[in-house]
């Protein structure tokens, strides 16, 4: 079985730094989790840029919620990912979706223009989604796309391990399939029975801070706890 993927979110360089010393394998970059996370600024990525040697996947979004807003923000969130592709990123996180709970295609398109085929996850706008497996279905050959962060649903990842278990199998046999990355809700006492149901990828935010909030920085030793606990053997093999 291959390594399970760590990602965690940084506000700033040092959440990057204690994150990857922690054993992070990854970032998500974002600013104004008040409002669940929108663009991080030009200067806080260039900042963790140069901080840290990990991918960094940069978060595209300007508003509360799934809405873009309409046509004069989908311009803004644009102009903001082309902005940043020309700062240096090169991994992105977005996805929105229209009134009636479907995917957001048309503002989707016009955002990938600007990140010229680089690798991004679609985010939490799943689980608000009417429906998921039409959410699959008109998303999974855009360009760029490798991730789907999800917990399953609109509650915490440990109600959705069914509904996340069936979705990772379905993606793990086809060839061209998505990675599924487990966050929203997660706790460490959730890891193994997600492990152990086939999930690989997991995202964490506050749990991998010693407040328990976003007002305290990321804490070195939490995150060694979440390493310890994806490379931990599993008691029993994976489905």
């Amino acid at each position: 079985m291959s390594k399970a993927l760590l990602e965690v979110i940084a506000l700033d360089a040092t959440d990057a730094r204690m994150a990857v010393d922690g054993g992070a394998d990854r970032l998500e970059l974002v600013s104004s989790m008040q409002f669940s996370g929108f663009n991080p600024s030009l200067e806080a990525f260039s900042s963790i840029r140069s901080a840290v040697n990990v991918p960094l996947r940069v978060m595209i979004r300007l508003r509360d919620g799934f809405l873009t807003g309409g046509p004069g923000s989908v311009s803004a969130l644009a102009t903001s990912a082309k902005q940043l592709r020309e700062e240096g990123a090169d991994e992105f996180v977005m996805g929105w979706l229209d009134p009636n709970g479907a995917v957001d295609l048309a503002a989707l398109e016009t955002v990938l223009e600007a990140l010229e085929g680089a690798p991004w996850t679609f985010h939490k706008a799943i689980d608000k989604a009417a429906d998921r497996d039409a959410v699959y279905a008109a998303i999974r050959r855009l360009p760029g796309l490798d991730t789907v962060l999800t917990s399953g649903g609109p509650f915490p990842a440990a109600q959705g391990i069914d509904i996340l278990a069936a979705e990772a199998a379905r993606e793990a046999a086809d060839p061209n399939g998505l990675n599924l990355l487990v966050g929203g809700g997660l706790k460490l006492t959730d890891v193994a029975a997600l492990r152990t149901a086939g999930l690989t990828g997991f995202h964490i935010g506050t749990a991998a801070r010693f407040s328990g909030d976003w007002n305290g920085p990321v804490d070195v030793e939490l995150v060694k706890t979440w390493r310890a606990a994806l490379d931990a053997p599993l008691s029993e093999p994976v489905a």
